[in-house]
């Protein structure tokens, strides 16, 4: 226990520190900006940045990962707080916490192995799209001054960790950058020109909303929605993490601590929130690899808005941009151009759909679904071909089944069987098959009952053993239909 602790706190704990200050100053345009989404104060973000940052890096079950207000939730809670207000929001928010604990009993994590490859690379290319389109609108159009700071930003981010590793770029180019502004005044935009922030610690509250099965009916679909969205864009960033730091982290116990940081935030007025594959990327990369570097986060924003609230929101928005487009390029998989050329179709267009949909829906749940469910589909029509071969022996007439029985194989397999009266008993051999469901197992029925109604005799042979259980369990065959 204490050797994890030291593992998972204490390692490397300067490195760590630093690159958790260099994630606070990007989750506040990022917190600022989901709550205008979202149609709440600035605060509501914040707030939930930082409650949800800080107990995630107890609670979560991925050491070094970043979690706060997110706008995949702020996206999905814009109808509820625009027709029943922040209050609602809220009870909404502390909901969804209880749904992800539940979930996370549940072990909601084992479904992370249901995730194809094509899904991930899809995933992570839609991110790193959208991160970089979310970008857009500070850094066009605005001035030349904002073209100037995000070139400089760029460079700075790509040649100076080349000379220097100890202290993170991105705080290079905040501190140097924002030095840079205020001394020469550029006609640059601020953190304060996305709104206000209040300097103050968040505070207990009781959302005030009757407590009556009316509310639940209001609040259930919206908390469900955020419970399931936040679930998957954090356990795909885990894995995202896990791959970039080639180490493994508990899903199920960051289901929990997910709903666990959403449950509390209710409480003390902070929206929903989930993993940010943003933060995270710049977490990692700053060479964070403990749950120090989370804590780290959480604190020095509430920091940042208490201590330093006047300094922060002088800080020019184009060295933000530029440190998110810079996160973006890296996070994007660009391998995947290869990817497209060389893998079977299917996977590709699994992995083309799931981008398409991510950017067109502005939900990475919806995307990550549908690409799942292509791909399940694709597989099963892949596996869905049954061979039958017939051999006719001295004795008995041998119908060899090839191949998996199921839902999707069974009209394909009987519309290649002869129902006629031969000469001789039918004998279905399933040696070198498998059923897998009722679908199956009715098809065998059908099958047995068509031969029989011509006037043959038939036997199902050499089922292994969990066909043959399954056949036993479901079949209306009897006891002479089956031998060995």
């Amino acid at each position: 226990m204490i050797e994890k602790f030291k593992r998972e706190w204490l390692s490397n704990p300067g490195t760590n520190i630093m690159a958790g200050i260099v994630v606070a100053l990007a989750l506040i345009p990022e917190a600022i900006a989901f709550s205008i989404i979202a149609g709440v104060d600035p605060m509501v973000g914040l707030y939930a940045s930082f409650l949800i940052a800080v107990i995630i890096s107890f609670a979560g079950g991925r050491p070094a990962m970043i979690s706060g207000a997110t706008g995949a939730i702020a996206l999905l809670v814009v109808p509820l707080v625009s027709e029943y207000g922040v209050e609602y929001l809220l009870t909404a928010t502390i909901l969804m916490g209880v749904i992800q604990i539940l979930l996370g009993v549940l072990k909601v994590g084992k479904l992370m192995k249901f995730i194809p490859n094509s899904v991930m690379i899809g995933f992570v290319n839609a991110l790193a799209i959208m991160i970089f389109m979310s970008q857009i609108e500070h850094i066009f159009g605005i001035s030349f001054d904002t073209y100037i700071y995000v070139i400089i930003t760029l460079l700075i981010l790509y040649i100076l960790p080349r000379f220097l590793k100890k202290i993170p770029a991105p705080l290079i180019a905040l501190v140097v950058l924002t030095s840079a502004y205020l001394m020469t005044g550029s006609d640059l935009r601020t953190v304060g020109d996305l709104g206000s922030i209040d300097r103050s610690l968040p505070s207990f509250l009781i959302p005030d909303v009757p407590f009556n099965w009316e509310t639940l009916q209001i609040i259930l679909p919206y908390s469900i929605s955020m419970a399931i969205v936040g679930l998957v864009e954090s356990l795909l960033t885990a894995r995202i993490v896990d791959n970039a730091t080639d180490t493994y982290s508990s899903k199920n116990r960051e289901s929990r601590g997910q709903g666990i940081a959403n449950f509390i935030t209710g409480f003390f007025g902070g929206m929903g929130g989930c993993a940010m594959i943003g933060q995270s990327v710049i977490n990692v990369k700053s060479g964070a690899t403990t749950r120090l570097s989370t804590f780290t986060a959480g604190i020095f924003l509430m920091f940042l808005i208490i201590v330093l609230g006047n300094w922060v929101v002088q800080i020019p928005m184009p060295i933000l941009a530029g440190i998110m487009v810079m996160v973006s390029i890296g996070t994007f998989d660009w391998g995947s151009f290869r990817y497209l050329q060389k893998a079977p179709r299917t996977d590709a267009f699994v992995m083309l759909i799931t981008v398409i949909i991510v950017l067109f829906t502005s939900n990475l749940a919806i995307g990550v679904i549908a690409g799942v469910l292509f791909s399940a589909i694709f597989f099963a029509t892949k596996i869905s071909k049954v061979d039958i071969h017939f051999e006719s022996l001295k004795n008995v007439n041998i119908l060899r089944f090839e191949g998996q029985i199921f839902f999707a194989s069974i009209d394909t397999m009987i519309a290649q069987i002869e129902f006629k009266k031969y000469d001789k008993p039918v004998q279905l051999d399933f040696s070198q098959s498998h059923l897998w469901d009722d679908s199956a197992v009715d098809a065998i029925d059908t099958i047995v009952r068509k031969f029989e109604e011509k006037g043959n005799t038939v036997y199902v042979s050499r089922l292994n053993a969990d066909s043959r259980k399954i056949v036993k369990e479901l079949s209306q065959l009897n006891e002479q239909h089956l031998t060995q």
